[in-house]
């Protein structure tokens, strides 16, 4: 895809301008100032939660960044790695970043995406808000969800058996 056939939502051109957009359904161009564009905002907001993929097997994934909507480049890559190598893709998941995802409690998220499988990179089991805590890489079934937890992604690089123990969870989940 090139720049040139890059489309942006209204609500994230209102991000990127907050206080420059400019009105063009009229004759005379007008300013929006910063409280309409935060109204767009806060209207694409409630219009749908932010997330990517599919969700088709039901396995969320929650992760923690605050500069990107997602995940950086090279923590994606290395998730659809692990994914590909688990005999998924990212249309079997729904992948939301909780610094940008405004439901509360762990039990409105679960019942948005009828998650049957929970992944916490770099969240704790007690800030996802869930009653019990357990280490990173044990496997635990919480009123019949399965959740893992994990260090945050871009640990990978500072815990030499962050892949191998992630994996060896990976497999008693999936049965590989």
């Amino acid at each position: 895809m090139s720049l040139n056939e890059l489309r942006l939502s209204s609500s994230l051109i209102a991000m990127l301008y907050p206080s420059s957009l400019l009105d063009t359904g009229s004759d005379d161009a007008t300013v929006l100032n910063k409280s309409v564009a935060q109204q767009i905002i806060n209207d694409a907001d409630t219009k749908a939660s932010k997330w990517l993929g599919n969700n088709q097997k039901n396995i969320l994934i929650v992760v923690r960044y605050n500069d990107v909507v997602h995940l950086p480049d090279d923590e994606l890559k290395f998730l659809t790695g692990i994914l590909t190598a688990c005999k998924l893709s990212l249309d079997d998941v729904a992948i939301i970043n909780a610094n940008n995802y405004k439901k509360d409690g762990y039990n409105d998220i679960l019942a948005e995406f009828k998650s049957r499988i929970v992944f916490l990179f770099g969240i704790t089991p007690v800030d996802f808000g869930l009653p019990v805590n357990f280490p990173a890489f044990q496997v635990q079934t919480v009123s019949g969800t399965t959740y893992l937890y994990s260090p945050a992604l871009e640990d990978r690089s500072k815990d030499s058996l962050f892949k191998s123990r992630l994996w060896l969870s990976l497999r008693s989940i999936f049965s590989i």
